[in-house]
């Protein structure tokens, strides 16, 4: 089954079709909150963690609006997002300490498990600054493993898992990019040969589907309720207002 994932979808991934469809719940409308002031010589937009459900966690760890964004790196609505909103929701939002901000990988598309292991190598000190550059250079990572010729990807379909999650970066290129943010090129190879990673990650998928019922990339929740039509910061961000940032 993993074997299939990994190449399943490699053609199918220009066709973009990842944006949400509709949902049943929608953001209360509550009273505006208070900014909270991080701890001292530190700021929230840096306060980076690991979270039990797979995702990584940006501010406030106590913020009273919790905005949860589950995305697909080969998405393009998920980059055009990304590229949208990086600078407001940031430095307008999670700054302020009300809104904490978390990614969840979605596995979508054959070449997101490969794409969402190198993007969680480094861990969470340069993973956002990773998945901003992957969002921006999707098109030219994605398009070389789109345009791999029939032949070389049924010879990646033979290969076992691990061996795939490196052809795929390699050819993609995608590893450099992380490489250089910082991550050493020891590190990454470990990352993607890592026998247990495929299964966390399908994990953290299921989960959503089975809790949330994901109906596409992206889907946004807000304190753990699924935010109806929206799939860009246009929409977003009165949601977050809604809520009280």
């Amino acid at each position: 089954m993993m074997k299939r994932m990994m190449i399943a979808g490699i053609a199918l991934t220009a066709l973009g079709a990842c944006n949400p469809t509709s949902a049943n719940n929608a953001t209360a409308i509550s009273a505006p909150v208070a900014a909270v002031a991080p701890p001292a010589g530190t700021d929230w937009m840096t306060t980076v963690v690991a979270t039990p459900e797979g995702g990584y966690r940006m501010g406030n760890p106590n913020a009273p609006i919790k905005l949860i964004e589950y995305a697909s790196l080969t998405c393009p609505h998920c980059a055009a997002f990304s590229q949208e909103s990086s600078e407001a929701l940031k430095s307008k939002y999670v700054a302020s300490g009300k809104v904490s901000y978390e990614f969840r990988s979605y596995l979508l598309h054959g070449q997101d498990l490969m794409a969402t292991m190198l993007v969680q190598c480094g861990g969470p000190e340069p993973f956002f600054p990773i998945i901003e550059a992957t969002y921006k250079q999707q098109q030219d990572w994605l398009g070389k493993l789109i345009a791999l010729p029939p032949a070389e990807q049924q010879r990646l379909q033979a290969l076992p898992v691990a061996a795939q999650t490196s052809a795929l970066a390699t050819a993609s290129g995608l590893d450099q990019l992380v490489a250089m943010r910082g991550v050493p090129k020891d590190t990454i190879a470990q990352c993607l040969t890592d026998p247990k990673k495929p299964e966390k990650l399908l994990k953290v998928r299921d989960d959503a589907n089975t809790k949330y019922n994901i109906p596409g990339t992206p889907t946004f929740l807000i304190n753990g309720n699924v935010v109806p039509n929206v799939a860009g910061w246009k929409e977003l961000e009165p949601e977050l207002r809604a809520a009280g940032a």
